[in-house]
């Protein structure tokens, strides 16, 4: 038995490479010529270039890999069952879960593999293929102090910061705003400052104002040349609010930012959202599979698809995956849906229609 699971494991993984390296190819290429006309008006390295597309190669791999598996499920079962080798263990008396079990353990390691990438190696690769683009290739300065895509966060209950501007590193903001609302929500106080500076675990503010909002309708205006005043926030925070999209970040990144902010806001719902969908992502390729053995094998356990078949089913599920999880990570980001449930929502769907499918193989 080990050696017909080590032979089902190598003839699939033969077939998934086949696959990946194949959908690789058509991906880079379409990049590829989508903008290397761009990059060649900065006169830019080859090296340059090279080294952007090898670091989105990660990014790449993880967007592919489940739909490689599925199609790697679909031939191979395909291409056993035209040889009668599945006739031929069935006869023998092997079970499906045992047949399916290569499958799976393959599956399994990549899934494990695309969920490390996601927490660490995507975010990292893709910061730095940023800078060879912004700084290597269109031949960008460093800039030292950046405007904010996204200047507004809830500090809590009562608090509303503004940001206009941060210097690159965090320890340094422009055009400071900071709200105090009632449980009313009536206005109470409002802080401007030019600039706030971060020193000794602390955030003080300069040359600013506060005006205090009196229940009568008078407003009192006290002015300052240094204030120090109370944020959950850390530099680091404001560098991570620069990138303002989720890919960008570790996981523990997320997890310590989002720690850091009110836990009401629609960033931290976002944030969230984002973090569960892409713990759950990798773990489609296990679904996959359980989907591409039910569909070669759902009538007489002995029938398989002709390659193109194989192939247009892949691309078919494949694409409803894809558009079905895209709408429950909207959902989530929007707040119709709780952020784990929007996450896990698409695979748990498609686990349920995987096992349907396996529970009416007659094998």
């Amino acid at each position: 038995m080990k050696i017909l699971f080590r032979y089902l494991l190598r003839e699939y993984a033969k077939i998934f490479m086949m696959c990946f390296s194949g959908l690789m190819t058509i991906y880079l290429v379409i990049d590829f010529f989508e903008k290397v006309r761009r990059f060649l008006r900065y006169d830019a390295s080859w090296l340059d270039v090279l080294a952007y597309f090898a670091l989105k190669v990660p990014a790449i791999s993880f967007q592919i890999a489940p739909l490689a598996i599925l199609m790697a499920t679909l031939l191979t079962l395909g291409l056993l069952s035209r040889s009668h080798e599945i006739t031929a263990m069935r006869s023998c008396g092997i079970s499906l879960p045992w047949i399916a079990s290569p499958f799976l353990s393959l599956a399994t390691v990549v899934a494990l593999i695309l969920l490390l990438f996601s927490s660490t190696v995507i975010p990292l690769a893709s910061n730095k293929a940023e800078e060879i683009r912004a700084i290597r290739i269109e031949k960008k300065p460093p800039s030292t102090v950046v405007k904010l895509p996204q200047p507004w966060a809830r500090m809590g209950a009562d608090h509303l910061l503004h940001v206009a501007t941060v210097a690159i590193g965090g320890e340094a903001l422009g055009g400071v705003q900071l709200f105090h609302f009632d449980t009313t929500f009536r206005l109470v106080d409002m802080t401007e400052a030019e600039e706030a500076r971060y020193a000794g675990g602390a955030w003080t503010l300069y040359r600013g104002f506060k005006r205090i909002f009196n229940r009568d309708g008078s407003i009192t205006l006290n002015s300052f040349e240094r204030m120090p005043v109370p944020l959950t926030l850390i530099p680091a925070d404001f560098t991570t609010w620069l990138a303002s999209e989720s890919e960008s970040m570790t996981f523990r990144t997320i997890r310590e930012y989002t720690g850091r902010l009110y836990q009401n806001s629609s960033q931290i719902t976002r944030l969230r959202t984002d973090y569960y969908g892409r713990i759950a992502f990798p773990f489609v390729t296990i679904i996959m599979v359980l989907i591409g053995i039910a569909l070669s094998l759902r009538r007489s356990g002995v029938r398989g698809g002709s390659m193109a078949i194989g192939i247009g089913q892949a691309l078919a599920i494949g694409f409803c995956y894809w558009t079905t999880h895209s709408i429950a990570i909207a959902f989530g980001r929007g707040g119709a849906l709780p952020p784990i449930v929007a996450g896990w929502l698409t695979d748990v769907l498609f686990m349920s229609y995987g096992l349907y499918l396996m529970l009416k193989v007659r094998y």
